[in-house]
């Protein structure tokens, strides 16, 4: 296996199909940094291209599943020159930053969302392009997509308040909520194993 500075790829067991790919910077919550945005395309295209592979399940590290994106990595420092040419670097910037994402969207194995405590801003987006999203009990979720209903997610967006897990399987958001991470991981683990 690869070695990344922000992840970590582990095979849930030996000889299983299921392999785990966890946001690995608990100390920060899991946000995503620069490297995260990097390597994240990375792994995944490893794991895709690896015929051992059947299953992803993406977790967060510690405490959380992803705080969003580290704001070191959006870098919007001012920077000489005309506007245009500083709209252009952001729009190049955003799209960097947006192949991550995509690149969970485009896997062709079917990736499992497993989220615990904290999904907020950049880490709803990473779970909402997973095949598949489950979450514990205690999850609470922040800035959430249309994937919820315009109407919430208006209502969600202008009022700015958290959503828990419970609530995050009543607007559609996740399949299922475990009571516990170690539920989480072991029904996550008992789905993607498919037994």
């Amino acid at each position: 296996m690869e070695k990344f500075k922000t992840l970590e790829i582990v095979r849930a067991s030996p000889g299983s199909a299921v392999f785990h790919l966890r946001l690995n910077r608990p100390s920060s919550r899991n946000a995503l940094s620069l490297d995260s945005f990097a390597e994240l395309p990375l792994a995944l295209s490893s794991l895709d291209r690896n015929p051992g592979a059947l299953v992803l399940v993406l977790s967060g590290a510690g405490h959380h599943f992803c705080s969003g994106i580290d704001f070191a990595a959006l870098d919007s420092s001012p920077r000489p020159g005309d506007r245009g040419r500083a709209g252009e670097r952001l729009r190049r910037h955003i799209k960097y930053l947006q192949r991550a994402v995509t690149a969970i969207e485009r896997c062709r194995k079917p990736v499992i969302a497993a989220v615990h405590g904290a999904c907020v801003g950049g880490g709803v987006d990473v779970a909402t392009a997973c095949d598949v999203r489950y979450c514990t009990e205690d999850a609470f979720f922040s800035r959430l997509p249309s994937i919820v209903g315009y109407g919430n997610a208006m209502e969600l967006a202008l009022t700015g308040r958290r959503v828990s897990g419970s609530e995050a399987k009543e607007l559609g958001l996740v399949s299922r909520v475990f009571g516990s991470k170690r539920e989480l991981d072991d029904g996550v683990r008992v789905i993607a194993e498919g037994k």
